[in-house]
């Protein structure tokens, strides 16, 4: 049952509930300072008086921020001016407020778990859950505060641009320091607290802010992420660990966005994609020096890639062809098929049921590194005095091939070809009745999709160093397709976001691995529940799930013909 408080007594409440929420702010701004578990071994140690450990000065961001905007308020509405409306204040503070508690609990409940019960946890840890419990209470009685126009404000162009480099180099600072974390509680702490926070910018509206000055200054946002992107191998002192995983969620993600096509954009659920992959990694393998190799043909390497890009079109047609005239539950079916057929297929191509070509279940080991242009990918490299390794090496070559990737899927979104698209994905009956050839559409969504997973798949050949046919099983198309749906289907941030969620968490949370799949549904769950559209909201897709009445609708269509405004769900309306 939701307890719902009136509006009146809001109004009589807010000057003391503000000072209990600022109380609450300061208790958890002192807990810092005290000893916060019995022992050293919980997370970074917080076992200290007077000498909080580097993850307690993240955690006192959060009652910092719940504290300011309750505070700020107090000048009253003639000197704050526009500002009293232009932010949401109480509406961030009880989300840091909300956030601080959650990130207290998480952090006494890891030392709990380490030391072996509440017992362990001093009374630091205590003085932030109660101070947390005081700054919550205390926000609910808070009037609700309008929705945030902080992106109506204009602002200079140097400081928008200024906005974008501290935001890209935050990013790269969060990156770097999640990544090296060892232990899980470290982990999942820092990640609570980027969550509470990114929470809380939202709520202010600064995430609006930003998505002004992006689309205001959006070649400097496009060149600053690729620097970021490719400075990211210096900030790990040639730790190969972290890079083989950085490089694995850019190979995924290059599926995905793959899969993106298919299911975002067209609309089709294709749950054997994998296959796609798997097919592009076994035509460069046996096209490889290695040993094992079936083939005696070593064409260069980016012959290769274009040689598995094909193979992979090529299934994508044989599949697509007959199949794409069904579609929903039928489609999922055959496809599903498909891909448990290709890893049969994989697996009787070893002489004995088939012709020797994957050498069976045991597949092709032994594939060398690459060679392109003089470049070993296998040796390691100083560069400014830092050593890259390997897998540094096949980070920047997907790093250089997701970019490409980007640039053909943005051209082909916004294309007659990517209008079609859409419209089959909206309604198939109609977009054909308007003169859409339908059929030819989805399947050079099938073949396209299947090519850039082919490519994918030739570098994670020699990444990997082998290739066998266990590793192309349905539950990688499942994840493949949870990245999409989970990052937002038809976007591309949206499918990086979710790619490199689902592929860095079982790394970081390996002691969860028996209930990987738990987690992954339960998270599934929330975001349909929560956020169906996707943590990033394709433009045309939030409207599914925000148009409301017929006065919108026809807002809609005018302004998605125009392609100069984008939907703000928070008001309902567009934006220029």
């Amino acid at each position: 049952m939701r307890v719902v408080i009136p509006d009146e007594l809001k109004l009589r409440l807010r000057y003391p509930a503000r000072v209990v929420g600022l109380v609450g702010s300061v208790a958890m701004l002192a807990s810092i300072f005290l000893s916060w578990s019995y022992g050293h071994e919980a997370l970074d140690d917080v076992g200290y008086y007077g000498a909080p450990s580097p993850l307690q000065f993240f955690f006192a961001v959060l009652p910092l921020l719940c504290m300011v905007l309750l505070a700020v308020p107090l000048v009253g509405k003639a000197r704050l001016g526009r500002w009293a409306k232009t932010v949401a204040w109480n509406t961030s503070a009880k989300t840091a407020a909300i956030s601080a508690l959650v990130m207290a609990a998480v952090m006494v409940a890891a030392i709990a778990i380490d030391l072996g019960g509440l017992v362990n946890v001093d009374p630091g840890g205590w003085v932030a859950i109660v101070g947390g419990v005081l700054a919550v209470a205390a926000t609910l009685f808070l009037p609700d505060s309008p929705e945030p126009t902080l992106y109506r404000v204009k602002s200079p162009k140097w400081l928008q641009i200024t906005a974008i480099a501290v935001m890209m180099a935050l990013l790269l600072f969060g990156a770097a320091y999640i990544l090296g974390f060892d232990d899980a509680d470290d982990f999942l702490t820092f990640a609570a607290f980027l969550v509470g926070l990114v929470m809380v910018l939202r709520q202010f509206g600064i995430f609006g802010w930003m998505g002004i000055a992006a689309a205001n200054n959006n070649r400097v946002l496009v060149l600053s992420a690729f620097v970021v992107a490719f400075a990211f191998p210096f900030t790990q002192n040639g730790s190969d660990a972290n890079m083989s995983i950085a490089s694995q969620v850019l190979i995924f993600a290059t599926t995905a966005l793959g899969l993106n096509i298919v299911v975002g954009l067209v609309g089709l659920l294709d749950l054997g994609y994998i296959a796609f992959l798997g097919a592009g990694a076994f035509t460069a393998a046996v096209l490889s020096d290695s040993a094992f190799a079936t083939i005696n043909f070593k064409p260069p390497f980016i012959v290769t890639v274009l040689i598995a890009g094909c193979v992979s079109s090529i299934l994508g047609l044989v599949i697509g062809a007959p199949t794409l005239r069904v579609s929903g539950d039928y489609l999922a079916i055959v496809t599903l098929a498909f891909g448990e057929i290709f890893r049969i297929t994989m697996i009787n191509l070893d002489g004995n049921d088939g012709p020797n070509i994957t050498n069976g279940s045991n597949g092709i080991p032994g594939i060398p590194d690459l060679n392109f242009l003089g470049f070993d990918f296998g040796s390691a490299h100083e560069i400014f005095g830092i050593e890259i390794g390997r897998f540094a090496n096949y980070y920047w070559l997907m790093l250089l091939v997701i970019g490409l990737i980007i640039v053909v899927f943005m051209n082909l979104n916004y294309s007659r070809i990517g209008r079609g698209w859409v419209a089959i994905r909206e309604d198939e009956l109609a977009a054909e009745a308007m003169g859409v050839n339908t059929f030819a559409l989805k399947l050079l969504a099938f073949a396209g999709g299947a090519f850039l997973a082919g490519i994918a798949g030739a570098v994670k050949a020699h990444h990997d160093v082998s290739v066998t046919p266990d590793q192309y099983v349905f539950l990688e198309s499942a994840f493949l397709l949870a990245a999409v749906v989970l990052g937002g289907m038809g976007t591309v941030m949206g499918v990086l976001i979710g790619a490199t969620i689902l592929k860095l968490l079982p790394e970081k949370l390996r002691f969860f691995s028996d209930y990987r799949l738990l987690l992954f549904g339960l998270l599934m769950v929330f975001m349909m529940r929560f956020r169906p559209e996707g943590i990033i909201a394709d433009q045309r897709r939030q409207l599914e799930f925000h148009a409301e009445d017929e006065e919108l609708a026809e807002e809609v269509e005018e302004e998605l013909v125009t392609h100069h405004a984008h939907y703000n769900p928070e008001r309902k309306g567009f934006e220029l």
